[in-house]
């Protein structure tokens, strides 16, 4: 019997974000097959998309092509999301979501359904549309079998969702030992509210966007020391699967050299031991020092743009400075992503980028930084 909900997954899932691309952008669906297949192949089952994903749905449509037509659909997990708040969506438009999604996927119901990104400016948006009580609906109808909402907030306000919405099954929370103590992120402060209500939970960006697979030097050399033959990924994943009441842990993988790498440690998951553990803590200590930017390459804030600003390629130019020392590297890689696009300096603060951002970073006041530094 299953002590909570989901214990049985195995605790890698396949997140569908950051899929493998060609050089015209669009994805490399022969690579996402070989990924699936080492994916399947490991007893690995748990897979994550969303509508928002890739342009046209294209993450949605190579779940299908890659997955849901190569493979029996009870041998698999799939989980995709309903947004109501990005691109100024209608109630009407954000329930089709969930059609369209089946259409997309071809998977005639969802294992796993999440009201997607909640946070403090758009939570009363799926209050307002009837979504709480849409999904409740389409679960008894069977199109989904588990609901439940990705969070990017305060514990506050997670406390709230959960005390008014008891009977959703899981959350998807962003933890990773990077911002277990941040305050922008709150990861264990979230953690403990979720559990505190008896949600089991879904990890999202446990490598922060890919920044803990290649940490800073001094955290390198912590991890190398405890262990020379671990990849630096594998200390994230497996410190957040560690974690009582995990389903599963999601990895934005976007080759087969990183299935390969996170297969060799999750096929056969063991928690990390003590000596690991202070390994992590030594790590958090040194990146507590550092003030580099947040960002998960997300790309939520340059939909709506009006300047037409690269921010996640801005900030990591700026990150490369912040974190390794390497200000002519950075100034290289910012004047290369602005090319034809909107400089730091030509932001307008309106404001669009910091009500979309999940990392709640202040995005006005950091590109002002960005073009202090590499505009100059």
């Amino acid at each position: 019997m299953e002590k909570y909900f989901g214990e049985g997954i195995p605790k890698l899932g396949f997140g569908l974000m950051r899929l493998p691309q060609r050089k015209d952008e669009t994805i490399d669906i022969e690579q996402v097959k070989q990924m699936v297949d080492a994916f399947m192949d490991a007893g690995l089952t748990y897979f994550d998309t969303a509508y928002v994903y890739g342009a046209d749905g294209a993450s949605e449509k190579a779940a299908k092509e890659a997955l849901v037509e190569r493979y029996p659909r009870e041998s698999f997990y799939l989980a995709t999301k309903l947004n109501a708040w990005l691109g100024g969506v209608d109630a009407k438009q954000a329930k089709q979501q969930l059609y369209t999604s089946l259409e997309r996927t071809g998977a005639g119901y969802f294992d796993f359904y999440l009201l997607h990104a909640l946070q403090e400016d758009n939570y009363k948006k799926y209050e307002d549309y009837g979504i709480w009580d849409f999904v409740k609906e389409q679960k008894e109808k069977g199109l989904i079998k588990h609901w439940g909402f990705s969070f990017h907030a305060s514990p506050e306000l997670l406390d709230k969702i959960l005390t008014e919405h008891p009977d959703a099954e899981f959350v998807q929370l962003q933890l990773n030992y990077a911002d277990w103590e941040n305050p922008d992120v709150a990861s264990r402060r979230c953690y403990e509210v979720a559990r505190k209500h008896g949600k089991s939970i879904v990890v999202m960006e446990p490598v922060k966007g890919g920044q803990l697979a290649n940490p800073p030097e001094d955290v390198q050399k912590i991890f190398k020391e405890a262990n020379p033959d671990a990849s630096f990924a594998s200390w994230a994943i497996r410190y957040v699967a560690s974690l009582e009441g995990i389903i599963t842990v999601l990895s934005g993988m976007s080759n087969i050299e990183q299935m390969e790498d996170n297969l060799s440690y999750m096929k056969d998951f063991k928690p990390l031991n003590t000596s690991e553990q202070i390994a992590i803590r030594k790590a958090q200590e040194v990146l507590n020092g550092i003030k580099s930017i947040p960002c998960t390459a997300c790309h939520y804030c340059t939909a709506g743009c009006p300047m037409g600003i690269p921010i996640p390629e801005v900030f990591s130019a700026r990150n490369k400075q912040l974190v390794w020392g390497l200000l002519e590297e950075g100034k290289n890689d910012y004047h290369k992503s602005t090319e034809g696009a909107g400089l730091a300096s030509a932001c307008i603060a309106c404001g669009q980028c910091e009500s979309a951002c999940p990392q709640q970073i202040k995005v006005i006041e950091r590109l002002k930084e960005c073009a202090a530094c590499f505009e100059v």
